[in-house]
């Protein structure tokens, strides 16, 4: 996965978790914007940022913190190993 992109990760439950890559550092957050429940993995990734691409809404995903308004997403820890991406949830 390229620097500057996203992708998504399907969970065995059926919900999907985000994965970004941002300069070679890798973050995962919920995959589903609390705004109407848009695919964020979609959406615009600039920097730290990801901008939902059917509202607008930024947040971070570093933290899950939104930018827009007081709604943050959940965040999860990402560790690469062995040239393996692993997501704790």
């Amino acid at each position: 996965m390229p620097p500057g992109r996203c992708s998504i990760v399907p969970l065995a439950d059926g919900n999907e978790l985000a994965l970004y890559n941002v300069a070679g550092e890798f973050f995962a957050t919920d995959n589903s914007c609390p705004h109407h429940c848009a695919p964020l993995a979609d959406g615009r990734l600039c920097g730290h940022l990801i901008e939902c691409g059917w509202h607008g809404w930024q947040f971070d995903v570093r933290d899950g913190r939104c930018l827009t308004v007081n709604e943050p997403i959940a965040t999860y820890r990402v560790v690469v190993e062995d040239g393996l991406i692993r997501i704790e949830i």
